[in-house]
């Protein structure tokens, strides 16, 4: 569906340029340009609900302090951003102050948009200008007292947002910096990937780490060979983002979206300099823990379990067949420290990314409704602690919340 509304949007971004092209034949290079920033920093994703016309406003995300949902940012003046001017919308981006001096809330995010260039920022805002307005009002503050003020985020900025452009670092190639302004800037790759503090700011000495997002666990992308994606090669980690999927794993959840609306449509230098970046970083522990021994009762139990339910795709081996079941041995997703993405994946099911280049969209399905919460924990402790894996157990009570 994602990949319906995305193209849907290019569609009507393309006769919208158009039609500008025709008007101001001067804008079209900074329209397109802008339509690229839309690309890189998934716009649609958030702003485009399900069925809805692009931009329009998006489906409510679920924070650890009530829901908030992405407003209409098309142009509409009565419920859109038709009204702003382009310093409303720089100010918005860089400084989380939208339009009247409405302070937003870093769902949005503007600590990593604050990275942008004035120019990107500009080019954004003239694409923005010829998508098609919309009459959707949305009340975007859901949030229950005391966070629904907004005057709070002026000390929540003071204490946690740091404003000002991406520097690049004159020791690293370019190709590096281009990666790094993308990660760290509208790609804004740490506002999912990056642990969170009690504020719900980035937790920046574990940038991309790792993070608990809506159900999901956004896993460590660092440069870590063991829960990382050090062990990937640039070929490897620029053909998942283009693709979706590789010998190592293949994409669901949130980053299929992010995966079908932003990275697949990125040009290859950037998803390189984006690979080039990430292999450079580091984060997470150099070592694995010991794996609880075959002979530990979960163990026993998981791997009965695992015979007869999981093997018939993933291999008694565990290492899966490619593009169709993703290997679960050597794998850095499944030996994350949070076992929270395993947990809904098995009793809900998903859904494989889907994209020009990898159409199959395998399915895992749901196992939740005939495994108790001790089969799954047995099950998912059995799966982190074979064929080379190493991880924490997984308890029946963590399963109980999960379900």
């Amino acid at each position: 569906m994602s990949r319906i509304v995305f193209s849907l949007t290019l569609a009507a971004t393309t006769l919208s340029a158009g039609l500008a092209f025709a008007q101001a034949p001067d804008q079209a290079d900074e329209i397109i340009r802008g339509r690229y920033q839309a690309i890189l920093g998934d716009c649609a994703a958030c702003h485009t609900a399900p069925g809805a016309k692009p931009l329009s406003g998006g489906l409510p995300l679920e924070t650890p302090f009530g829901q908030i949902i992405p407003p209409n940012i098309t142009p509409d003046k009565a419920s859109g951003i038709g009204n702003w001017t382009e310093a409303d919308f720089r100010s918005a981006l860089k400084n989380g102050i939208g339009h009247d001096g409405k302070r937003l809330y870093p769902a949005m995010p503007y600590p990593a948009y604050t990275k942008m260039t004035d120019k990107d920022v500009g080019n954004l805002w003239s694409y923005l200008r010829t998508v098609d307005p919309v009459f959707n009002p949305v009340e975007s503050n859901q949030l229950p007292f005391p966070f629904n003020i907004r005057l709070s985020m002026m000390g929540w900025n003071m204490l946690n947002f740091t404003p000002g452009e991406f520097r690049p670092d004159p020791s690293k190639s370019a190709e590096w910096n281009r990666g790094a302004y993308i990660v760290q800037g509208p790609g804004h790759c740490g506002t999912c990937h990056s642990p969170k503090t009690a504020l719900g700011a980035d937790e920046t000495s574990e940038a991309l780490q790792g993070g608990s997002l809506q159900g999901w666990y956004a896993p460590n992308i660092t440069g870590n060979s063991y829960i990382g994606i050090g062990s990937w090669s640039e070929d490897e980690i620029v053909q998942y983002l283009k693709t979706g999927t590789n010998g190592h794993t293949i994409a669901s959840g949130p980053m299929a979206e992010a995966i079908q609306a932003s990275t697949s449509l990125m040009a290859d230098e950037d998803v390189k300099a984006i690979a080039t970046y990430l292999k450079s970083t580091e984060g997470g522990p150099a070592q694995k823990p010991q794996p609880i021994p075959a002979s530990d009762a979960r163990m026993k139990v998981g791997a009965a379990i695992y015979h007869d339910t999981c093997s018939a795709c993933h291999g008694g081996d565990g290492k899966g067949a490619s593009q169709l079941f993703p290997a679960l041995a050597g794998s850095s997703i499944v030996q994350q420290p949070s076992s929270e993405t395993l947990m809904r994946l098995v009793l809900q099911g998903s859904q494989a990314v889907h994209t020009p280049q990898a159409k199959t969209t395998p399915a895992m399905p749901s196992l939740g409704w005939r495994l108790s919460d001790e089969q799954v924990a047995a099950v998912l402790t059995y799966v982190r602690n074979s064929w080379g894996n190493a991880a924490p157990s997984v308890g029946a009570s963590d399963i109980g919340v999960q379900r």
